[in-house]
């Protein structure tokens, strides 16, 4: 935060604050200190949200607002942990579907509950659900 003030870049400066507030308001509420985990986890819940409202203003066809929202996404996942290769992905998901004894997609929440401590943070969580669910359909 204190970089983008300096620099006087506003548009990170605001994005930098969206986090911060949101992991404040998260303490204040449940009166805890959050850990790192906790706060991976608001980081990919505010990805979520732009990745949604980009969507929608892509359907009303406002540039100005889709750009804006991309610009706080890039400065979110700048928080979030390297991404694993598509490889790393693969290879967790062969394990786990091997660990939980997985043979159908009436299996998918015992997988999806081992990966998601394994791959939070580090992999979209959606695009990893689709992997599972094909793994597990074919």
């Amino acid at each position: 935060m204190k970089s983008a003030m300096r620099a006087k870049d506003a548009p990170r400066l605001s994005a930098v604050r969206l986090i911060l507030a949101a992991i404040k308001q998260k303490e204040v509420d449940e009166r805890v200190e959050l850990g790192d985990a906790d706060v991976v986890a608001i980081v990919e819940k505010m990805i979520k949200q732009r990745r949604e409202s980009i969507a929608q203003f892509e359907k009303a066809a406002r540039a100005d607002l889709v750009e804006a929202e991309k610009f706080e996404l890039g400065v979110l996942s700048a928080y979030l942990p390297q991404q694993m290769s598509d490889s790393e992905v693969e290879t967790a998901l062969a394990a786990a579907i091997s660990e939980s004894g997985a043979t159908s997609v009436k299996d998918m929440g015992k997988v999806m509950a081992l990966l998601k401590p394994r791959l939070a943070g580090r992999a979209d969580m959606g695009k990893v659900s689709g992997l599972v669910k094909n793994r597990l359909s074919g």
